[in-house]
């Protein structure tokens, strides 16, 4: 089959396309996916480059999640059939290649409303948000939520969570395209954050905070987030780039809490109960996933690069394998 293939941690560069890659095989729990499409997160880039806390083995396919068709399924696999449109979450091999093995807990119905290019973002920002709202967060219909990082995948994905459960979203995004990207998937109040002063607006907007933060980028927002977080509110640490000092008496003022999402540590009930949330609010229509951009597998490198270099993100970049690779 062919694959992206890193051989060793590092640059994009060690990204390798092998055209005989072999097939995986797969246990009696497991299902072989052919996929159609991987999306592209920055714990990928995290992974690819060395710079994570479990890296796997080299050498290693990329992929964290994606969509396709069941090829095979294991003797005791009793969700899913050969033949079956299907997306997915942390695959036991990678996405970026012809074929995924992925455990049969982790795959979910693709509604026939959502194209494989869409289903393949669902894997992890859709859960990831999801999580971070109602597992971690425990938001509740009618509360505020403000999201740091509004027009990224997991952003969008939270917005759009958001409205579906009559909650009142704001949030903030890098450009006006960004702004526009998430008001048209629901958000109610949108700022750029790279205003002066946009902390200082936001609560002109809305003095008493918000109920939920949803944080992107602690490393550089944590401590706006400990003024913008109502009383009794609850912040939720999605992404982070590195280090940060915070007042936590900012933190006891107000008997907040800020807590961690790491989607590795969902239980097989609450990824079976969240994967089934998401294809009901699929096939109603509720959620719609946002592509920015579309490459070839042969481009995974330019998509990592895009992940993490873009001043602003407007959706999820995603690899198509039905496009030809570029010459």
């Amino acid at each position: 089959m062919e694959a992206a293939v890193v051989h060793r941690f590092g640059d994009v560069k060690n990204i390798r396309i092998e055209k005989n890659w072999p097939i995986p095989d797969f246990t009696d729990t497991q299902v072989l996916v052919k996929v159609k499409a991987s999306a592209v997160n920055p714990v990928d880039t995290y992974i690819r480059s060395g710079n994570y806390a479990n890296l796997p083995k080299l050498p290693y396919i990329p992929g964290r999640e994606g969509a396709g068709i069941i090829e095979k399924v294991g003797s005791g696999v009793k969700n899913v059939a050969p033949g079956d449109r299907v997306w997915f979450s942390t695959p036991v091999t990678g996405s970026a290649s012809t074929y995924s093995v992925v455990e049969s807990t982790s795959v979910f119905p693709l509604p026939e409303n959502i194209s494989f290019v869409e289903g393949s973002t669902l894997g992890i920002a859709y859960l990831t948000a999801f999580r971070a709202l109602f597992v971690k967060a425990k938001a509740r219909p009618g509360e505020s939520i403000f999201v740091h990082g509004a027009s990224g995948g997991v952003g969008l994905a939270a917005v759009q969570l958001g409205k579906a459960y009559n909650l009142k979203v704001y949030g903030t995004a890098g450009t006006t395209e960004g702004m526009e990207v998430a008001k048209s998937q629901g958000a109610d109040f949108m700022i750029n954050h790279n205003e002066d002063n946009y902390v200082d607006k936001i609560l002109e907007e809305k003095p008493e905070g918000f109920d939920i933060v949803l944080e992107m980028l602690a490393n550089v927002n944590l401590n706006h987030d400990l003024c913008l977080v109502a009383k009794f509110g609850r912040i939720c640490v999605i992404g982070n780039r590195g280090q940060i000092q915070i007042d936590p008496r900012r933190l006891m003022q107000k008997e907040s809490s800020v807590v961690g999402v790491f989607l590795a540590h969902t239980s097989p009930q609450e990824m079976e109960e969240m994967g089934t949330e998401i294809v009901d609010l699929l096939r109603s229509k509720k959620l719609k996933p946002v592509i920015d951009l579309e490459l070839p597998l042969n481009q995974l490198d330019e998509a990592h690069k895009q992940v993490i270099e873009k001043s602003s993100s407007k959706g999820k970049i995603v690899i198509n394998l039905d496009i030809p690779n570029a010459n």
